[in-house]
């Protein structure tokens, strides 16, 4: 789930992103003019798997800073891991490693950051409320790593990654997003792909099989910027407005029904929009 938050002891703030699923918000400060070292991340709340970096395994309910870094541009949350990404590329997790789901070639909880093996030339991080995680790297590329049991890792397997691993045919991607257990691309060229489950139709093919290298969501172009929800997804249009796909029981596709939709419908009534982000 992601949410904004911050916290008034935490100076400037450059971002937050809150996507948990209400169990550890993230927050770092920005690189110049705030509190405290540039680039540093704060986590609270829920810590049973060490996903606020401190060392411990303590609940926080106010922001306790992660062990030792610093030089942070973004962050991102798994249910029960962290992410962040430096300014020289490389990417840093922590928390929970069910599946291997913090890169570094094992599957033991680690309670401070480590390096994720192999990445380099990082830009974009993403990963959602299942146990896998994203990598974008700056020639276009898609790098993924952890739980893979719905092909959400895109290599053409099922098989759980330790290490990352480059997604199958994907080239000239510019935004990725994760969903629980699908993960999503968009190309230069405003198309977008996606692979994983499927269930629900959330990789908008117009169809409900699994995956496992990326497939085109159908009738979508112009695309902007795009957010995975749990079992659905979203993409923004150049044109401000928003498109909706997947799993619709709860209304959450915004097109006045609860009917799951195998292929992106517009959120109705919605124009203007500059971002989005997903649930």
């Amino acid at each position: 789930m992601q949410r904004l938050g911050w916290a008034n002891r935490l100076g400037v703030i450059l971002a937050v992103i809150l996507s948990l699923s209400l169990w550890a918000p993230l927050a770092f400060t920005a690189p110049a003019g705030a509190n405290g070292s540039p680039g540093e991340v704060w986590a609270w709340g829920n810590n049973d798997w060490g996903q606020l970096g401190d060392g411990t395994t303590t609940h926080h309910y106010i922001p306790a800073s992660v062990s030792g870094l610093t030089g942070v541009i973004a962050v991102a949350g798994g249910q029960f891991h962290s992410l962040a990404l430096k300014a020289d590329g490389t990417v840093w997790a922590w928390g929970g490693n069910w599946a291997g789901v913090l890169g570094d070639g094992t599957t033991i909880d680690r309670y401070t950051p480590g390096q994720v093996s192999g990445l380099s030339g990082v830009t974009a991080i993403a990963n959602g409320q299942g146990y896998h995680s994203l990598a974008l790297k700056a020639d276009g590329t898609v790098w993924a790593w952890g739980f893979n049991g719905f092909g959400q890792l895109g290599d053409g397997t099922t098989t759980h990654q330790l290490t990352p691993v480059r997604v199958s045919g994907l080239t000239d991607v510019v935004a990725i997003a994760s969903g629980s257990y699908h993960s999503l691309a968009l190309k230069s060229d405003g198309t977008v792909w996606a692979w994983g489950g499927n269930d629900f139709g959330q990789l908008g093919d117009g169809t409900t099989t699994r995956s496992h290298t990326p497939v085109q969501v159908r009738d979508l172009t112009g695309v902007i910027a795009v957010a995975g929800g749990n079992l659905h997804s979203l993409a923004l249009k150049s044109d401000g407005t928003v498109w909706a796909w997947g799993y619709n029981g709860f209304g959450q596709l915004g097109d006045g029904t609860t009917t799951n939709r195998l292929t992106p419908v517009p959120v109705s009534g919605l124009s203007g929009v500059s971002a989005i982000a997903g649930g």
